[in-house]
């Protein structure tokens, strides 16, 4: 079955999106099952990890059928670089079995025409997505100016090596700490 045949098919009569539906990403006798594990690795709730992994799913159906290059978000691309690890499920079962065929992961060569590239992409692959599967969930899939201009700004920080403090919680021991400041001031230098 070609590509356009794929797309001809309501999805639950696709024997594709079945495919990969039905799919189990790592091994079932492992301590940790892919999705903790993608969780504990992303410092994700584990239900959050499963919806991640669900949208990855779709990714990768869109990848085969959408009929023009795709863009991940930046959560599904971590579902797909742990997916990844797993190299033997990845590339002797998953894509050849499931997808039919390779599906390759490339970095970007940087620069602005290779952002511009990678933003038209994305757009376009939420636009594929829109079409097939209704509106993407915001908080796995963000606006094409979030995923590529906003969150490539931010730093991925290993609890271990780093504090890590919410800024609202930030703000509130910055305020205490400066209103103890003033308190013990004028506690000093008030009763002159």
């Amino acid at each position: 079955m070609n590509r356009d045949d794929h797309r001809s098919l309501t999805l639950p009569d696709n024997p594709l999106w079945q495919a990969i539906l039905s799919h189990p990403i790592g091994p079932e006798d492992a301590a940790l099952s892919f999705a903790q594990r993608l969780a504990r690795e992303n410092g994700w709730s584990t239900s959050f990890a499963e919806r991640v992994i669900g949208e990855y799913k779709r990714f990768c159906y869109l990848a085969v059928t959408a009929g023009h290059p795709v863009t991940p978000s930046d959560a599904v691309d971590q579902v797909w670089h742990l997916h990844l690890t797993y190299s033997a499920d990845y590339w002797q079962a998953f894509c050849p079995d499931v997808l039919g065929r390779p599906l390759h992961h490339g970095p970007t060569a940087g620069g602005s025409a290779e952002q511009a590239r990678y933003f038209e992409q994305y757009a376009q692959t939420l636009r594929s997505y829109e079409r097939v599967f209704g509106s993407p969930p915001a908080d796995i899939w963000p606006s094409a100016y979030q995923r590529l201009i906003v969150d490539p700004r931010a730093r991925r920080v290993h609890p271990r090596e780093g504090w890590i403090i919410a800024r609202p919680l930030f703000v509130a021991i910055l305020l205490t700490t400066l209103m103890m400041g003033v308190v013990a001031g004028w506690a000093l230098f008030g009763r002159r």
